[in-house]
């Protein structure tokens, strides 16, 4: 019973990320109606960015400041390259957000070098004991951390007047207009907030382990916690992230002793085939909004 408590600890803390990727995703997806495949790039340039600042400034600053700069990053990218899109099809604009993510790696990887890159946290491999568990620091910061931002975050969402903005935007593009909400900064605003996600989520990725030019793949599984939370909805996004990542570490811990026949490293599409039951059962995710089309 440990050992399994344990595991799901380090799968929670790992699916803390994955959370924070995916609300990103929700975010922009529930606003322009378009899947923004430039996350695991702003998520790379996050920890990139950290890497660098964290011994000027300090770590906690680094981050802070990191945060801020990856929001700003994506506020041009959205102004720049998406919203000279509005009103063309979704496919045309998902695939421009594919185009900026690889030039944006393509950037970033020069800054990271072949080296493996420290982005300069306190945890490393820590160990602190919680009772009669022991687990990393870093799994309890990941919670930590994400339980603040998306306490923030649905703070943001229910009380400000942004934050309503981009609900009513969300819900309905055209009466939002109507009633004098700017749909192009609601659009700009959820660009700003995926980025900042985007960079906590790769400090994260490189805390003890450091980053490297394939860091980025890791931001891929953010795409099975979507769909099993559900494509609209902000806390489907969190609970198909903490999902995937108990699923993974416990696949991680256990597979080869109870399904070997599975082979090796059977953890890594874990998530994917969590997703593909879920489409299965549910095809719009667990929280997802049924979609209801009249003829």
């Amino acid at each position: 019973m440990k050992g399994l408590l344990e595991t799901v600890i380090r799968g929670l803390g790992n699916g803390s990320v994955y959370a924070l990727l995916a609300l990103g995703f929700v975010i922009i997806y529930k606003a322009t109606r378009v899947i923004s495949f430039a996350q695991p790039a702003l998520m790379l340039a996050g920890a990139v960015a950290v890497s660098y600042l964290a011994g000027v400034t300090g770590f906690y600053l680094a981050v802070l400041l990191s945060a801020l700069l990856i929001a700003g990053v994506a506020l041009a990218i959205e102004r720049v390259a998406i919203r000279p899109m509005v009103g063309r099809p979704v496919f045309v604009v998902a695939i421009i957000t594919l185009g900026i993510d690889v030039v944006v790696r393509v950037v970033v990887n020069g800054f990271i070098g072949r080296d493996v890159r420290q982005v300069g946290d306190p945890w490393g491999f820590t160990q602190v004991s919680l009772g009669p568990l022991v687990v990393q620091s870093r799994w309890l910061a990941m919670l930590l951390v994400t339980a603040v931002l998306v306490t923030l975050l649905f703070a943001f969402f229910r009380h400000t007047r942004y934050g309503l903005a981009m609900r009513a935007a969300a819900f309905d593009q055209e009466t939002a207009l109507a009633q004098g909400v700017s749909v192009g900064a609601v659009f700009a605003l959820s660009w700003g907030l995926a980025g900042f996600l985007a960079a906590i989520a790769g400090m994260f990725v490189g805390t003890g382990q450091g980053i490297e030019q394939m860091t980025w793949v890791i931001a891929l599984k953010a795409l099975p916690a979507i769909i099993v939370g559900g494509l609209d909805s902000l806390g489907g996004a969190v609970a198909g992230g903490l999902i995937v990542g108990v699923v993974e570490s416990l696949f991680q811990s256990y597979q080869g002793e109870f399904a070997p026949w599975l082979g090796q490293n059977f953890a890594i599409v874990s998530p994917y085939v969590v997703m593909l039951i879920v489409l299965l059962v549910k095809p719009y995710g667990l929280f997802g909004t049924r979609e209801v089309e009249r003829v």
